[in-house]
């Protein structure tokens, strides 16, 4: 077995962390089409406390303040929140391959989307409803998985996870189906949604996305000490006195409910649940201590620089968001498959 890391180590990880935070927010507000140094957008911002005189037109103001920085802190929400989730899904299930989308919550928000943006005439672009209605769909599925697999005494992490794959096969299905009874703009209009965007940000879509995310990642990372214990296996978790289903059910709720409330918004973005904490793990060791609070920040980093290479890579047209964290995180999960096998015995 490998020593756990020292306190040096930690810290050191958790300064570069934060520091790829300072970076991923900068190259949200200053990257883009439009050159605006980060100089004049920090005078900016402090002439708006009071401080100083701001050298930025009203373009350039509208540009940093209602264009960028909204999607900047959506993708900071989203990324926290899919990150802490993913963890909190492998610790849970003592799966490394758990995360957010595990119990059908992808499907169920795709499915609601279609029938949002399918049941209109005007597919020119993605109806306004269509958080909503995912948003719904992501919490029907979930339900339903833990009706089917999660509700019994005898439930374990492996009933749980069967349950959500047959939700996650019965909605995918019906979502193909509508699709097939649909243009094929709209078709295209789901494909767009499908792969995730924070193109569409604005701080309408913060403000719905905020309560969610900063409730459900303060429940994770509180839950990390219960989720330490739960990795001994359920039975020496029960004798040390954790009520094991109880400790389940809010974390996998609360997982599930942030996912689905920002899969709403910004549709599904993959790898971020899988990598970000595996990363961590590598870094700083097993303890969930670590590997909660540090997901949160480095998720919200990864994905504010993901979003940036979406959007000024192809300029002026945009790639989709998940097509980027697919591209990064393919082959960074293969690297850390092949570091993990080298170092198990």
């Amino acid at each position: 077995m490998t020593s756990p890391p020292s306190a040096r180590r930690v810290l050191l990880v958790a300064a570069a962390i934060v520091a790829a935070l300072v970076v991923a927010v900068a190259c949200g507000l200053v990257v883009g089409p439009t050159p605006i140094g980060a100089g004049r957008i920090a005078g900016d911002a402090l002439s708006r406390l009071g401080l100083g005189h701001s050298t930025l037109t009203s373009l350039q103001s509208t540009i940093v303040w209602q264009l960028r920085a909204p999607r900047m802190v959506l993708g900071l929400l989203a990324g926290a929140m899919l990150a802490v989730a993913g963890a909190t899904y492998q610790g849970v299930f003592r799966n490394p391959l758990a995360d957010p989308y595990l119990l059908g919550v992808a499907a169920g928000a795709g499915l609601g989307a279609t029938l949002a943006i399918v049941n209109v005439a005007d597919v020119s672009s993605v109806p306004a409803w269509t958080p909503l209605l995912a948003f719904a769909g992501a919490l029907v599925a979930v339900a339903l998985t833990w009706f089917v697999g999660g509700r019994s005494l005898r439930s374990t992490p492996a009933t749980l996870v069967l349950a959500g794959v047959a939700v996650s096969a019965l909605f995918t299905s019906a979502q193909t189906f509508l699709q097939q009874q649909s243009s094929t703009q709209s078709i295209a209009r789901v494909y767009i949604w499908l792969l995730g965007s924070l193109a569409t940000a604005s701080w309408h879509s913060v403000i719905i996305v905020v309560p969610y995310v900063v409730l459900c990642c303060a429940v994770c990372v509180a839950a990390a000490r219960a989720l330490d214990i739960m990795s001994v296996g359920d039975d020496e978790a029960r004798s040390l006195g954790l009520s094991v289903r109880a400790v389940r059910l809010l974390v996998v709720g609360a997982s599930s409910l942030g996912t689905a409330a920002v899969v709403s918004v910004v549709g599904l973005i993959g790898f971020v649940g899988i990598i970000v904490p595996h990363i961590v793990r590598l870094l700083v060791g097993t303890s969930y201590r670590r590997i909660l609070p540090l997901s949160v920040i480095f998720g919200a980093a990864f994905l504010v620089l993901c979003d940036t290479v979406a959007r000024t890579v192809m300029a002026p047209s945009e790639l989709p968001l998940g097509v980027v964290t697919a591209m990064v995180g393919a082959p960074v999960f293969v690297l850390i498959l092949s570091v993990r096998r080298m170092r198990t015995p």
